[in-house]
């Protein structure tokens, strides 16, 4: 197959898996909420689903430079196959902890799928075009946040029409035929090393990657704090939004996010190039950084919370697309060619304990104080990113001299 072809075909199975892995969410944070289960109660059914993303990540980007990145993109989607299939249980089975486990299976198939993608692109891309690198990162990413939104959408209408069960196997089969075609079609090795890596290569040695790395945790951790789970909650107990409603919106700002990702080249670019600069990696980022302020000073200042809250964040999450796309090319553009899935999976080690961690303070936050604490820690989380991409791009220009 043809660079192109390869390209093709991984995101087709990766657009597939995204949506499943949106549709789940939603479905999960609507159906256990319905249930009478709490913010926190809640947000721990995600809580192995981030922990073994980090794991996943870590380990997950050796086994794919031994054995190639499309199997390991195979094994994601069968064991996201497996986890639908499990929650298709009757009602009684599904406790806190065995949906815990469901999450850690979905999880490792959610980690395993976006590694193998993204790592692809370093290897697909010829070394000397950085501009088509960083606009074929900014399609994938952008396309599969956008269908993460469709999944959004489609979970809550089908919890709304067919119920919890029927929703589960509409998805389960629907990407298993996926996976299917995608191992008739999909058979080069992607990005095996010419060399076995040793385990004691898993963690980066480069000073760039590791600061990359910590202002990625700290920009999905600002996320999370207040998406993941006080924000639906919110939705639904405070505004009185109903499934479909709540839903769709989140659908709606996925696919908004997910377009912004797809041409944030055309923004961030500069006029003799696409490539943008390294310094653009904090200053989007302390641009982030005042909106949730705004949003939770606004809130209580302007008679309608929900439209308030609705502009808010649609504009929140423009900015923060831009910073995701950054991101994304920059891990990219300092991955060393030869073992790529080893820094992109440690790269996204750092996501996936970002994620965790506002997860966890999703629920907590929102139970204990309310949606204004979740802001405050967001933009915390937010200014602390900024000075680590800050810190990066000082070690890169002392390393130019």
């Amino acid at each position: 197959m043809s660079p192109l072809s390869q390209y093709l075909a991984v995101t087709a199975s990766y657009w597939a898996f995204t949506i499943t892995d949106g549709a789940l969410r939603m479905l999960v944070v609507l159906y256990f909420h319905n249930l009478g289960y709490s913010p926190i109660e809640i947000a721990s059914l995600f809580l192995f689903y981030e922990f073994f993303g980090i794991i996943t990540n870590l380990f997950g980007g050796w086994l794919g430079a031994r054995v190639g990145l499309n199997k390991t993109m195979h094994l994601g989607m069968l064991m996201q196959s497996i986890a639908l299939g499990m929650l298709c249980v009757p009602p009684s089975y599904l406790n806190v902890p065995y949906v815990m486990l469901v999450q850690a299976i979905s999880g490792i198939a959610k980690d395993f799928s976006k590694m193998s993608a993204k790592s692809s692109l370093k290897v697909l891309v010829p070394q000397d075009q950085e501009d088509r690198l960083y606009k074929w990162v900014a399609l994938l990413t952008g396309s599969k946040n956008a269908l993460k939104g469709a999944g959004f959408f489609i979970g809550s209408i089908l919890l709304g029409t067919v119920g919890f069960r029927s929703a589960l196997l509409c998805l389960m089969a629907g990407l298993f035929t996926v996976f299917l075609l995608s191992v008739i079609f999909l058979k080069n090795e992607i990005g095996k090393g010419k060399n076995k890596p040793k385990f004691k290569d898993l963690f980066s040695k480069s000073r760039s990657i590791n600061l990359l790395a910590i202002a990625r945790f700290l920009l999905f951790g600002s996320r999370d704090i207040w998406f993941v789970i006080a924000l639906p909650v919110f939705l639904q107990a405070q505004l009185k939004w109903g499934h479909a409603d709540v839903g769709s919106f989140m659908a709606v700002w996925i696919i908004f996010y997910g377009i912004i990702q797809a041409i944030s080249p055309k923004i961030t670019g500069t006029k003799s190039s696409k490539k943008p600069n390294q310094s653009s990696l904090y200053k989007w980022c302390l641009i982030l950084a005042i909106i949730p302020l705004f949003i939770s000073y606004l809130i209580p200042n302007l008679p309608n919370p929900g439209i308030t809250l609705v502009v808010g964040l649609i504009i929140f999450g423009g900015v923060f697309a831009i910073n995701s796309s950054l991101h994304s090319y920059f891990i990219l553009y300092f991955a060393d060619r030869e073992n790529t899935s080893m820094d992109v999976g440690f790269y996204y080690m750092a996501n996936a304990g970002g994620r965790l961690v506002g997860t966890i303070l999703s629920g907590l936050l929102f139970q204990q104080y309310g949606l204004d604490m979740c802001l405050y820690f967001s933009t915390g989380f937010l200014v602390s990113a900024s000075f680590f991409a800050w810190l990066l791009c000082f070690n890169q220009s002392q390393q130019n001299k």
